[in-house]
């Protein structure tokens, strides 16, 4: 059963009431993986968008979420941002998230009244601003935001996947499965890897 997408809808209308202006979601993806960027997505819906199964894209399959990432491209203006593994390893995942989320605002076609931002994060901007705990889950924007940054970079990882291919980043996307865990064991870090994350950083150091 789809879920029923009028309240992630709801959220946005009142905020929108509220700043009497157009609303940006932005979320990211990558804060967990070993290897690859962290990519973030700012979208603002055109009036009108209907996004039939928009969810958290933590919540969709892989088809699903390719599929709506399409009718977000049609039915709103978006910005992306790319944080990569060497900024990631100088400032932390942290601050390369937020990072990541300021340059998706900036790389928007126009300037948004409001930012709803997913999680806990205070972005570096002189723009009105709200995070949101568990936005993907309760707005519309973020959760498409968080469909286009997850789709981003899962394509990421798949042209990564073809310059690494013992690493098989194709599967696992640079998450710590255990798959992955034992191509990086056999091979060592590629240039890809995050050198600051634990299991890199160990096998590193007995190199």
């Amino acid at each position: 059963m789809r879920r029923d997408t009028a309240p992630l809808f709801r959220f946005d209308e009142k905020v929108i009431r509220e700043v009497s202006g157009c609303v940006a979601g932005v979320d990211e993806a990558g804060r967990g993986p070993l290897a690859g960027p962290v990519v973030a997505a700012a979208v603002v819906l055109l009036p009108g968008a209907r996004l039939d199964g928009l969810n958290d894209s933590k919540k969709l399959t892989a088809s699903v979420r390719e599929n709506l990432f399409w009718q977000i491209c049609r039915q709103a203006r978006f910005g992306i941002g790319v944080v990569g593994e060497t900024d990631i390893d100088r400032i932390n995942i942290y601050q390369a998230s937020r990072l990541a989320m300021k340059k998706a605002v900036l790389d928007l076609p126009l300037t948004p009244a409001f930012v709803l931002s997913d999680g806990n994060m205070k972005l570096d901007l002189p723009l009105a601003q709200r995070a949101v705990v568990r936005g993907d889950g309760k707005s519309a924007c973020i959760a498409a935001a968080s469909i286009l940054a997850k789709v981003y970079r899962d394509a990421w990882m798949c042209h990564l996947d073809s310059l690494y291919p013992a690493y098989h980043f194709k599967v696992h996307k640079g998450y710590p499965t255990p798959k992955h865990l034992k191509f990086l064991k056999a091979e060592g870090p590629s240039p890809v890897h995050r050198k600051s994350f634990g299991p890199v950083s160990s096998l590193a150091a007995t190199a």
